[in-house]
């Protein structure tokens, strides 16, 4: 062939080469992930020498869904891993998860953290918390997260973006306990309250508690410990100046967020899928979660990581979270967050 032209029977090649999907093989999981591989790595070695099955993954931040979509029944994946109630809904919501029949998960994922129709369970918690000064603020001052748009504490909060799926999750819990009137006088309390524009991530809010910006802030307990256990001095030394407040200990309890799995609704694996999702149930997964990620175990009576604080959460169904995430965004979008 000349160069840049292409035969017939080579473009028949091609044509099967896009069509075919790859080769299924029995001793091998495909894991399409929203989860960074540093972050799974530990847990996919682990099944993979208990086993002898070989994990393939596929990251990416986003563009996971549609990617299946496109695949179609003709998709590799297994199994999804992603954070947030709100990507997981999303998934079952497309059609894209398989429902699960499996004892080991009914009894190692409580029922509020669990998809009622077993498509998607939780495998790990997050707690949305509150960093304060040590300096400025008082120990035990803050106790209810309804505290936080009191006039007292003017000019004087930072948070990331309310759109972001954190601070939408965690309206949306507030929209669940006290109704959407009184979540939006509250999302128009915060906002009133802030000493900057919305902006950066958790991180950049502890920091701006650190350089005295704002008093306190929003943000997810696992950045604490990461924090405190970084490589870069300045991280250590803006962690050191916070206390963390868990909220509404005495009431409905600290709004939490999840991570999860569900199986692939095409997977030519499920059997091994199921396997592998039970497996990160164990109570030593579970502790290697609170260990590494610094995440809380969905299984009861499991012992955590002794940095990690026991709290009372919000036993809401965590999938009313997902419900309630459209209702948030208006929210958010009325009042300017």
């Amino acid at each position: 062939m000349h160069k840049g032209s292409l035969s017939l029977a080579g473009l028949a090649l091609l044509v099967l080469t896009c069509l075919v999907p790859p080769t299924a093989h029995a001793d091998e999981l495909n894991i399409y992930s929203h989860r960074q591989r540093e972050l799974i790595n530990p847990f996919l070695d682990a099944f993979q020498a208990e086993t002898g099955v070989t994990m393939n993954v596929v990251f990416a931040v986003k563009g996971l869904a549609q990617r299946l979509e496109a695949e179609g029944a003709r998709s590799p994946a297994d199994v999804i891993l992603t954070v947030d109630i709100a990507r997981l809904s999303d998934y079952a919501e497309r059609g894209l998860l398989a429902p699960v029949d499996s004892a080991v998960l009914s009894e190692n994922v409580p029922v509020h953290l669990r998809d009622p129709e077993n498509r998607w369970f939780a495998l790990s918690k997050r707690a949305r918390v509150v960093a304060y000064s040590k300096e400025r603020v008082a120990e035990g001052e803050i106790g209810r997260l309804e505290d936080l748009v009191d006039v007292k504490w003017r000019g004087r909060l930072c948070t990331r973006a309310g759109s972001h799926v954190y601070n939408r999750a965690l309206l949306s819990s507030l929209i669940a306990a006290n109704g959407e009137a009184a979540a939006e006088a509250w999302a128009q309390g915060l906002v009133g309250n802030l000493a900057r524009n919305p902006q950066g991530n958790d991180r950049a809010q502890i920091k701006a508690i650190h350089e005295g910006v704002c008093d306190a802030a929003i943000v997810n307990n696992y950045y604490i410990q990461l924090m405190k256990n970084s490589e870069a001095t300045e991280q250590r030394e803006w962690v050191a100046s916070v206390g963390v407040a868990f909220t509404n200990q005495n009431d409905r309890g600290n709004h939490i967020n999840i991570s999860g799995a569900g199986v692939a609704v095409h997977s030519k694996h499920k059997a091994t899928a199921v396997a592998f999702i039970e497996f990160l149930t164990r109570p030593d997964m579970q502790a290697l979660y609170a260990k590494l990620n610094h995440e809380y175990p969905v299984k009861l009576g499991v012992v955590m990581s002794g940095a990690l604080e026991p709290f009372v959460e919000d036993h809401v169904q965590i999938g009313t979270i997902a419900t309630l995430a459209p209702r948030a965004q208006m929210i958010i979008d009325r009042v300017g967050w």
